[in-house]
């Protein structure tokens, strides 16, 4: 198929809906074979784990990007726009970028699925979508998210030079397995031979498969409290004051703009990852300018201010638990209006137990997506566990508007369940574009002089070649 707009390059990648998901590295490795291995290109953090996986790449994605590398990074899903997925330099692509990289993969995708019989799915054409762009783009590193699970997920292809798992609980149970030790066991396949994990907070069920991976591949393991930890995480205005001790040095006195206790250690995680792929300390100046500079869109984010409008992608236990634990802490003591859908196997009722006594009236929903679960389904599920008044309003963008309206400029309104909910009332509230970062360096060919870049300083930390990116010897293990 020859790709020549926007709708060509969208037709292409969503004909492959279909396709479902389908477990396993056979047509992705195949179909990166006829794309000449762009992921052997450059180093790359992968980051797998339950929730959180999203903050902490564009975390990582901040630090380095402060500290003059070009990055590339690719999460899922979208709020908006499949451009989200695939950012340089700390911004989404843009629609012309996007049509040009489908371009690229368009032929080959074809040819595989010719020659091998198999349909190649949306997401694993969006992966080789992103590997290659960032092979084109000849990024310093590219920060890469587990879409689900690990061992067979599409994003196994590479081999990193740091893996990272945010944290593990049960979710997907269906695909990964039903016990944590189970889920552990497939996030921890992304280490590979010889590697180095950092590890967020895990619970202690998730410890001995993570022990066992790691001692089969020979790897080396940066734990959470350990060798790194939050010294002291105190809220402010809009986020938290933060000292982390990393594994190389300590950092005092950041201000991460992000809501909810969980997002400090997310940011303590992304520090150590860095240190690690960089192989000393940051800069303590650029990691407060990193810090202090870090969105999580979708993700406990602050869409209004009368009524307090709250907009969180959580899906799954242990994210409606941290949910719950940032409106009690974070937010005034009111009873909330809760925007609620979710999609696939959800056990709805389950899901919305640990919200029990903090929402006044629930206001059920389905996102315009084929796996969204019927409104008047998730309307009976928190009835049973809520115990509170439930109206069905079958659009999002009517059911924000009406708990808006009911609340009042003194009320209080939350949106969850999924983040395809989310999006859609963030598309209302805030509008459909997520901003750059505004910390990343960034070098134009034309105007940087290649002698304030291309020798060591002496400093032992490395040199930068003429378009900010290290040298090749200078590349991290």
């Amino acid at each position: 198929m020859i790709i020549e707009s926007h709708a060509d390059a969208l037709r292409f990648l969503d004909d492959r809906i279909g396709q479902g998901v389908k477990p396993g590295l056979e047509r992705i490795t195949g179909l990166l074979d006829f794309l000449a291995d762009p992921h052997t290109q450059y180093p790359v953090i992968h980051v797998a784990g339950t929730n959180g996986k999203t903050t902490v790449v564009r975390l990582i994605e901040a630090l380095l990007g402060a500290h003059g590398l070009r990055t590339g990074s690719f999460t899922s899903p979208h709020l908006h726009r499949v451009e989200e997925r695939f950012q340089l330099d700390g911004s989404p692509i843009d629609a012309d970028r996007f049509v040009a990289a489908m371009s690229d993969v368009a032929w080959p995708v074809t040819e595989y699925e010719r020659r091998s019989g198999e349909g190649v799915t949306y997401f694993e054409l969006t992966a080789a979508l992103a590997l290659s762009l960032f092979a084109a783009e000849a990024v310093d590193v590219a920060v890469i998210e587990v879409g689900m699970g690990g061992r067979w997920d599409a994003t196994n292809a590479v081999t990193a030079a740091v893996s990272a798992i945010t944290g593990i609980s049960l979710d997907h149970t269906e695909h990964l397995g039903e016990s944590l030790g189970e889920i552990a066991e497939e996030k921890a396949a992304i280490v590979k031979g010889g590697g180095v994990l950092v590890t967020g907070p895990l619970p202690a069920a998730a410890e001995g498969a993570v022990t066992a991976q790691v001692a089969a591949t020979g790897s080396s393991w940066l734990r959470f409290g350990a060798d790194f930890s939050v010294d002291e995480a105190v809220a402010a205005v809009g986020g938290w004051q933060v000292d982390v001790e990393g594994v190389r040095e300590r950092y005092d006195g950041l201000y991460l703009p992000l809501h909810g206790r969980h997002q400090v250690d997310h940011l303590a995680t992304a520090i150590a990852v860095s240190e690690r792929f960089l192989e000393r300390a940051l800069d303590p100046e650029l990691v407060i300018a990193a810090t202090a500079a870090a969105t999580a869109p979708g993700r406990l984010e602050v869409a209004g201010h009368r009524p307090i409008v709250v907009l969180d992608g959580a899906h799954n236990e242990e994210g409606l638990a941290g949910l719950a634990a940032t409106l009690d802490g974070e937010f005034p003591a009111l009873p909330w209006d809760l925007v609620v859908g979710a999609r696939g196997s959800r056990d709805v009722a389950q899901l919305l137990e640990p919200l029990a006594g903090a929402i006044g009236r629930v206001w059920a929903t389905a996102a315009d997506d084929p796996s969204a679960i019927p409104a008047h389904e998730v309307a009976a599920a928190a009835g049973r566990t809520l115990g509170v008044p439930v109206q069905i309003v079958e659009r999002v963008p009517d059911a924000v508007a009406a708990a808006m309206q009911e609340a009042g400029p003194g009320g209080a309104v939350v949106v969850t369940g999924s983040l395809y909910v989310v999006g859609e009332a963030r598309g209302i509230l805030v509008g459909e574009e997520v901003a750059p970062s505004g910390v990343h360096v960034r070098y134009e060919a034309s105007v940087v002089d290649d002698d304030a870049f291309g020798e060591d300083d002496g400093d032992g930390e490395g040199a930068f070649d003429g378009d900010g990116a290290f040298e090749e010897d200078e590349w991290p293990e």
